[in-house]
């Protein structure tokens, strides 16, 4: 079982999207966020399974699920999840350059 940490960001995305789907499903909600975990956990065990994403950050990685892309970076031992965006947002504004 590899590492997983999670960013503040990433901990917010989990919520604003279970609570979104939870206001007309939340055992949908629920199975969402559960096969968010399975995937998170998958990637954590085989960190560069997903597309590597340097066009929007170093190291930054992404794997989709569904509606929604898991952003990532491989750690020693695992993985730092970043962010979990819905494939209808604008990554350019989500990952702009600081």
């Amino acid at each position: 079982m590899g590492l997983v940490r999670r960013s503040p960001a990433s901990r917010r995305d989990y919520l604003t999207i279970w609570s979104h789907i939870a206001r007309d499903n939340a055992e949908a909600a629920d199975h969402l966020v559960r096969t968010f975990d399975q995937k998170v956990q998958l990637l954590s065990e085989s960190p560069h399974a997903g597309r590597a994403r340097s066009e929007l950050r170093p190291r930054l990685r992404s794997f989709p699920v569904g509606s929604y892309t898991l952003f990532y970076r491989p750690i020693r031992g695992g993985i730092q999840l970043v962010r979990i965006v819905h494939g209808a947002r604008d990554l350019g504004q989500i990952f702009k350059k600081r």
